[in-house]
């Protein structure tokens, strides 16, 4: 009796698992989801498969009944209502586009009408006089005798001790330089003595012909004395030489006394 105590229950246990197997209900597949619609209802539950035999009390546990067919698949569920619409996307600004070349020069204007002349200013008034200018240098005094002597005088030139003093004299040619005779005269400015002839010392001063050449005679000093004398330079020419020694073989060229009455030359 007490093995069949055992066997109730464990029989017991056997049945409710099949009766449990067999009342699986397999549902339909879904129908398919709408595009945006609500999920449909899902298919009514497939019948229930017929429960397999029991088994013998005590017995075997009976086999497994056959899986029910699958229930048909449920209908499809109304499409879902249109979502609504998204919010509009910000607006994006584009960048800016290079600036473009700048254009070409338009062409020069024709040239406006020339203005009328303008009324004539008023004349200034008159510049005050200008200063008297310096009176000029005193020319030297004309050459005197004849065409082949001349004689000059320039007063009030200055010796230097640095430097010549140059005296200009026109009546000097090639000719005489090569020919003739030039001799030079000096005395104090401003007096009317004696004619000295050069060279002159006196008292450690020294004045010389220190070269000649054609239109001027330069003089040398080992002093310098401003506007403080007078020079007569006379030019004799080749021929006229040649005559003077001719009738007066012994003239002294350096006494200008002598040779101004030879040559009948003034003594001022």
């Amino acid at each position: 009796m007490k093995p069949i105590r055992l066997i109730i229950p464990v029989l017991f246990t056997c049945l409710v698992a099949i009766t449990a197997c067999k009342k699986d209900k397999t549902p339909g597949p879904s129908g398919a989801t709408g595009a945006t619609g609500a999920t449909g209802a899902t298919g009514a539950t497939g019948a229930t498969g017929p429960q397999g035999a029991t088994g013998p009390s005590g017995g075997p546990v009976g086999a497994t009944g056959a899986t029910g067919a699958t229930g048909a698949t449920g209908a499809t569920g109304a499409t879902g209502a249109t979502g609504a619409t998204g919010a509009t996307g910000s607006s994006g600004t584009g960048t800016a586009g290079a600036t473009g070349a700048t254009g070409a020069t338009g062409a020069t204007g024709a040239t406006g009408a020339t203005g009328a002349t303008g009324s004539a200013g008023a004349t200034g008034a008159t510049g005050s006089a200008g200063a008297t200018g310096a009176t000029g240098a005193t020319g030297a005094t004309g050459a005197t005798g004849n065409a082949n002597v001349q004689s000059y005088v320039l007063t009030a030139q200055s010796v230097f001790t640095i430097g010549l003093t140059t005296l200009n004299i026109p009546a000097i040619t090639q000719d005489i330089i090569d020919e003739g005779v030039i001799m030079v005269y000096m005395r104090n400015t401003g007096t009317s003595g004696t004619w000295y002839s050069l060279p002159y010392s006196e008292s450690g001063n020294t004045v010389d012909v220190s070269d000649m050449g054609v239109g001027y005679v330069n003089l040398k000093a080992n002093f310098t004395q401003m506007n403080a004398f007078d020079f007569r330079v006379v030019v004799i020419s080749g021929s006229g030489l040649t005559a003077l020694r001719v009738r007066n073989p012994s003239l002294n060229l350096s006494d200008y006394n002598a040779v101004s009455r030879a040559l009948h030359l003034s003594t001022n």
